[in-house]
């Protein structure tokens, strides 16, 4: 390995207060990391000292390590368990590790590590904070030596992974198909009393009508949030005129995702897609009355994530009371998808027997409203859509997955 270059590693091991988080820079004492080495040695910083890890006094680890507290130590009840099983545990680790062939013998002498411990206040175990620092340790090293995790096992996992000190998840559209269930109310309660009773699915995910909006503003994305904490909500604002303002709004309410108008300006709908990609959440345009949606989407420099081919209920209504059936007028779906890279919603009196059609059609998300929050039955209503949908597997393998080290 040249002098310049070095690994980076990371680990989350053990639960409660004595939970372990290491992370850590391997790489030459003649390089980068030992530059910081000496330096973080050389200038310690009041309650973050730097220490040597010794397996005991007098016994250092090669190659040799460095530790930097991550919590401020402000008395020595917790500077014992930093000098205390926390250093023990990472010179160990290091130790078996060259011993167990993960870090060459021949290194030994050139590499230096870094290691970031996390010990809380609260942590009272001795055995508990050795263990758990000992197998983060171990653990952050072979990541760091096998450049784990590669960028392929990053993309697929993004957006399904759950941090566990956040509590909460942020869902995203990465399995579809998805019953979008269209809370056209004008009444909070109400639509609360809605979402309670419908099935608690991945593949089921919420849109804050228009009404609610403008009956109740984006705090309405709040209110349903108090009910369904972890699901994909989407804010119905049907944007026309200063998209950015209107997605910053509902993006610091929490949506996951903003609608806007494919009828609106080029500057409009595309400041409205910036200002979502700024916020890590989806752009959906919708359709309703573009003649051309293919012309619209290539005059945009920015695409959205969804296009959402629409007939609007105005148009749904006046084609009821003419005794018609709804239309299949959702046009090339899956030219569309593959054409522009995006997800297609389809919307406007879809039925069980007009969803086959759309699925089949391609369409990725399925939007729904009268027919369920009408429904005297919203759940059994849901599931008439959420059934003819495919199980999903994926999230159940992942669930299930334990291979969190290479190797193994």
């Amino acid at each position: 390995m040249a002098s310049e270059e070095y690994y980076i590693g990371e680990a989350l091991i053990g639960s409660g207060y004595e939970v372990a988080h290491v992370d850590l820079i391997i790489g030459s004492k003649y390089g980068a990391v030992g530059k910081a080495f000496a330096e973080a040695l050389a200038n310690p910083t009041q309650g973050h000292t730097p220490m040597l890890a010794v397996i005991r006094p007098n016994l250092p680890p090669k190659p040799s390590t460095l530790i930097v507290p991550k919590v401020t130590v402000t008395n020595m009840e917790d500077a014992n368990k930093i000098f205390g099983p926390a250093q023990a545990a990472v010179a160990k680790a290091v130790a078996d590790a060259v011993e167990e062939g993960i870090i060459p013998r021949d290194k030994c002498d050139e590499w230096v590590i870094i290691v970031s411990v996390f010990v809380h206040p609260k942590a009272k175990d001795y055995r508990k904070i050795y263990q758990f620092n000992y197998g983060a340790t171990k653990t952050a090293i072979m990541r760091a030596l096998k450049n784990y995790p590669d960028i392929n096992k990053v993309l697929k996992e993004k957006d399904r992974a759950i941090h566990p000190i956040m509590s909460f998840k942020v869902p995203r559209l990465w399995n579809p198909p998805y019953l979008q269930v269209a809370l056209d109310l004008l009444n909070i309660e109400e639509a609360k009393k809605v979402v309670e009773k419908l099935p608690n699915r991945e593949r089921l995910i919420l849109e804050v009508g228009t009404p609610l909006i403008k009956a109740y503003g984006v705090k309405a994305i709040e209110e349903l949030r108090k009910v369904r904490r972890d699901a994909f909500i989407i804010a119905d604002l049907k944007t026309m005129d200063v998209g950015r303002i209107e997605v910053k709004e509902a993006a610091e309410a929490t949506a996951d995702a903003i609608c806007i108008l494919g009828v609106a300006s080029n500057a409009t709908i595309e400041r409205a897609i910036f200002e979502a990609k700024k916020h890590g959440i989806y752009s959906i345009l919708d359709m309703m009355e573009v003649e051309d949606v293919i012309a619209k989407l290539e005059s945009l420099r920015l695409k959205p994530n969804v296009v959402l081919l629409h007939r609007s209920v105005d148009v749904e209504r006046e084609a009821a009371e003419r005794g018609e059936e709804p239309k299949l007028y959702w046009g090339d779906i899956k030219g569309i998808k593959e054409r522009f890279r995006v997800m297609v919603a389809v919307a406007g009196g879809v039925t069980p027997k007009t969803a086959v059609k759309a699925m089949e059609q391609g369409a990725d998300i399925i939007v729904v409203g009268r027919y369920i929050i009408r429904s005297r039955d919203p759940y059994r209503a849901a599931l008439q859509f959420l059934d003819l949908m495919p199980p999903d597997p994926e999230t159940m393998r992942l669930l299930m997955d334990e291979d969190e080290i290479p190797g193994d």
